[in-house]
């Protein structure tokens, strides 16, 4: 196999998976520098280029991708073949890689430190990816989203936290503008939209007594997160779409004020999921476990 080895196979499934050296090099363990090194060494030895890399941007060429093609079911295998031997473990052991929105990765954090408490071998790599990603095709164990988000041929277990839209602008805003008494009303006003990691702008939506109302509001000002957003709204510069819990402090001091109330209804929260098809590695099923227990607990 021309003198190529495990860890650098693993290493390229990692490197195409993250599609960064720095990524992959953090979920190995290792630096940037020693990781590109290691494969460059292997494409000098195997006599082919793997990777198309760019000061933005990693990707596999075409031979990297034929080549990640045939070992992945064997790297795969070999990973199956230790977790098998893992469950003869008194407790489990390894990294456990979970993907998850910002907010979602806010709500499970208490969860994955009770449970690091609790299985002192097990380490967790939790990312707060803005994207919504392929979870098995990336390398994840489990992912944590909106429950409209997840796929249909997931396992996913609802938090059992609900979640809430604001609808929210300052005091003086509103007392220049006044305040919105129907979702309609709001296409008078300046509205401060968020454009998504997507790229798309996040929608407002609404719904009283089974009536569902989307818009797409007129805004002057569009942010990229949430966070801009609310300080735009305390700044005064129009009305803002919000998670309520994002702005809890803000209404409890005044400095934001609530419209439509009766408009954004709470709404189901994020659910942890993982592949229906694939039996869960051991640290996957005792995270899942600790989740149930930890639910019920709540």
């Amino acid at each position: 196999m021309a003198g190529v080895s495990l860890p650098e196979l693993h290493a390229l499934s990692a490197v195409a998976a993250r599609r960064s050296f720095r990524g992959a090099a953090a979920e190995l363990g290792v630096s940037p520098s020693s990781l590109s090194h290691s494969i460059a060494g292997m494409e000098r030895r195997l006599g082919v280029r793997l990777f198309n890399r760019t000061t933005r941007s990693v990707s596999l060429t075409e031979a990297g991708e034929h080549f990640l093609g045939r070992i992945h079911p064997a790297l795969r295998e070999i990973a199956d073949a230790v977790e098998t031997v893992n469950q003869f473990r008194d407790t489990p052991s390894g990294l456990l890689r979970i993907n998850a929105s910002e907010g979602g990765a806010e709500r499970l954090l208490p969860i994955v430190l009770s449970f690091m408490t609790a299985y002192p071998d097990m380490r967790i790599d939790l990312a707060s990816d803005g994207r919504m990603v392929d979870i098995v095709a990336e390398g994840f164990d489990a992912g944590v989203r909106g429950g409209d988000a997840v796929p249909q041929d997931m396992v996913a277990l609802p938090l059992g936290i609900e979640e809430a839209y604001a609808i929210v602008a300052s005091p003086a805003y509103f007392a220049a503008r006044g305040v919105p008494g129907a979702p309609a009303d709001l296409l008078q006003h300046d509205c401060i939209r968020v454009r998504m990691p997507s790229g798309a702008l996040l929608r407002w939506e609404f719904e009283r007594r089974g009536e569902e109302v989307r818009i797409e509001p007129p805004g002057r000002l569009v942010l990229g997160s949430i966070n801009l957003s609310i300080q735009a709204a305390v700044a005064g510069a129009g009305v803002a779409y919000v998670i309520e819990r994002y702005v809890a402090d803000e209404l409890a001091s005044g400095r934001l004020v609530r419209a439509l109330p009766e408009w954004t209804l709470p709404f189901p929260g994020v659910c942890l999921y993982y592949p229906r098809q694939r039996l869960p590695s051991a640290g996957l099923a005792a995270f899942i476990e600790h989740f149930r227990a930890w639910r019920r607990a709540a």
